[in-house]
């Protein structure tokens, strides 16, 4: 953690001792006509502040000053004597970065990275400033599903500036907290960075509880047969993913803030407090792991289902099959019987005068006995193959 002054010096010069040059004074004009006076130069549009959220000086744990804009906030923490400065922006412009670091000493690197967003939570250290990258999560009732924040910190002796990039986390909430608490807030920027980590921290336990709940549904409907729970389960798992991206570095970013308590002199009861965080963290990490690990063994045991279920509609379908072909066979057998005598019947039945089976006194029994003979032999044959 960032060593707190327990007395803030004199303006330095390296930060503050920076003036604009004066222009040296104008000679007398010469005598004569006089010139027309030179067109003044269009004044400067004013900045756009809507992106600082808040700004407010504290000294004593107490707020002392709201500034509206951030040169205001510059030069009354100049003024200020042993005051820290507590900077919210929301989505910040590129200038606006680049003045804050210009008057706090802002590393490059970090500044670029909060420029662009889309970072891993981390946390990094250049020279007495603290830059650490957060990831915040809220559970969205209506959609179900996990919405995910980015926040950047900047931790230093006299200053905390926070950087968001979404909705979530709600720092107002924090700055309500720490006002509240004027014991804690007087311990620093240290305290600030410990009610965010807090804050984000608690933020996860709704999220860990509607996953539950989602999972909880899903394993409903796999029993079921949902057909469109393969979908819910891969979302919920790319959301997991997400999850697990969010809180096991945190992990690693509070031990290594532990790790310095020694060696930077942080407060005891703030040692307290981030231990605490620590442990919620941890706990947090276990449970979506294991969310993971759920949504792994509920994706198997889905698609086995799904595997048994198009197995036994296969062997529906081919003991259907295996049916149809047996009143085929039944069909075409008696068919092929009737055949039989349709076939001689039409044939001895052929009205032509050179047929000899006309005047044939034996004729009609004959036929008669050559339809039963073929029949029945048909119907034996047929009877042999289990077609009847």
């Amino acid at each position: 953690m960032p060593e707190r002054r327990e007395h803030r010096p004199a303006p330095s010069p390296k930060r503050h001792t920076w003036r604009r040059p004066t222009a040296p004074p104008a000679s007398a004009p010469p005598a004569g006509p006089a010139a027309p006076a030179p067109t003044p130069p269009p004044a400067a549009a004013p900045a756009d502040h809507r992106s600082v959220v808040e700004a407010a000086l504290y000294r004593d744990g107490r707020r002392v000053a709201s500034p509206a804009t951030l040169a205001e906030t510059f030069r009354r923490l100049r003024e200020q004597q042993d005051g820290m400065a507590w900077i919210g922006l929301h989505r910040p412009t590129e200038s606006e970065l680049h003045s804050l670091a210009a008057e706090f000493n802002l590393h490059p690197l970090a500044v670029e990275d909060a420029l662009e967003a889309h970072q891993r939570p981390k946390l990094e250290r250049y020279g007495d400033t603290l830059f650490v990258v957060l990831r915040a999560a809220r559970y969205l009732d209506a959609p179900e599903e996990v919405d995910f924040g980015e926040l950047h910190v900047f931790v230093g002796p006299d200053f905390l500036i926070t950087v968001r990039h979404a909705a979530a986390p709600d720092l107002s909430a924090v700055r309500r907290r720490m006002e509240e608490t004027p014991e804690l807030l007087r311990l620093g920027p240290e305290a600030v960075l410990y009610a965010i980590l807090d804050a984000v921290v608690d933020g996860y336990a709704p999220v860990v509880e509607g996953v539950q709940i989602d999972i909880d549904e899903i394993e409903t409907e796999v029993f079921r047969g949902d057909p469109e729970v393969s979908r819910r389960i891969y979302e919920l798992s790319r959301e997991m993913v997400e999850f697990q991206r969010a809180t096991r570095p945190l992990v690693g970013m509070l031990h290594a803030l532990m790790a310095g308590f020694a060696k930077y002199g942080t407060d005891e009861e703030l040692q307290r407090y981030l231990r605490d965080v620590a442990d919620h963290v941890t706990h947090t990490s276990e449970r979506v792991d294991g969310f993971r690990q759920a949504l792994t063994d509920i994706l198997t045991v889905n698609a086995t289902l799904v595997t048994q279920q198009q197995n036994a509609e296969m062997r529906a379908l081919a003991e259907a099959g295996f049916e149809q072909n047996e009143e085929i066979k039944k069909i075409s057998s008696w068919a092929a019987i009737l055949f039989a005598p349709t076939l001689v019947g039409t044939i001895y039945g052929m009205n032509f005068e050179d047929m000899p089976e006309l005047k044939w006194a034996g004729g009609y029994p004959f036929a008669i006995v050559l339809m039963a003979v073929v029949c029945t032999s048909l119907y034996v044959i047929f009877k042999k193959r289990d077609w009847l």
